[in-house]
């Protein structure tokens, strides 16, 4: 079970992370977890150019380490990056000293102050030492397609984010294999959508947060 729609509540609960961002204008945050993947980021690439958008990408540093040139093509064009961990590790069973030294290892391969904890789970002392002492902004999201669930028809994918996003929505996909085949089949539509409906889709970096 998940939220397609992050609840307020558990926005307060943890209101050191970042949920959502708030802005003036009609923007979009796209993320995409899991990356980099031979197949599914390229096609994540080719389809944000198509309406010139940018997007922000939360890397695993194993894949980063095997994909070093789709990683480059990614800050090539203009996208932003993060910090997903080196082995896409939970944290909530992850010793902490564990966790944060697979940041780490992470962050030798990708630079950014941004970082995602995998499935969003992460321990209240994790959290505090990446934010505190790491120098961390963690970022979670407003809009979940769940487009990783193999059992969710690519429609309802579809739905999910068309029916959940406001302005300042942050939206995770995953350009990974497992979530290939709905991501593949939602965001081009969401592309389409909210582009003719005069949304701009914006990157999120350290100079996004006041």
């Amino acid at each position: 079970m998940y939220f397609v729609k992050t609840p307020w509540w558990l926005k307060k609960i943890y209101a050191a992370y970042n949920w959502d961002i708030p802005v003036s204008e009609k923007k979009i945050f796209l993320t995409f977890d899991d990356g980099p993947h031979p197949v599914a980021t390229p096609f994540v690439l080719e389809q944000l150019k198509a309406y010139n958008a940018k997007a922000t990408f939360f890397c695993i540093g194993k894949n980063v380490a095997a994909g070093q040139s789709i990683y480059q093509q990614i800050l090539n064009e203009g996208h932003s990056v993060g910090n997903h961990t080196h082995n896409h590790l939970n944290g909530w069973k992850t010793k902490t000293a564990a966790y944060i030294d697979n940041v780490a290892e992470a962050s030798k391969v990708i630079r950014s102050g941004l970082f995602r904890p995998p499935y969003g789970r992460i321990s209240k002392e994790q959290g505090r030492l990446l934010r505190r002492v790491n120098g961390f902004r963690i970022i979670m999201w407003d809009v979940l397609s769940g487009d990783f669930d193999q059992q969710l028809p690519p429609e309802k994918c579809l739905g999910h984010v068309l029916q959940k996003t406001t302005s300042g929505s942050i939206i995770v996909f995953h350009d990974s294999q497992k979530a290939l085949r709905n991501m593949q089949y939602a965001l081009p539509e969401v592309l389409k959508h909210f582009s003719q409906s005069g949304f701009s889709f914006e990157a999120i970096t350290e100079l996004t947060f006041p």
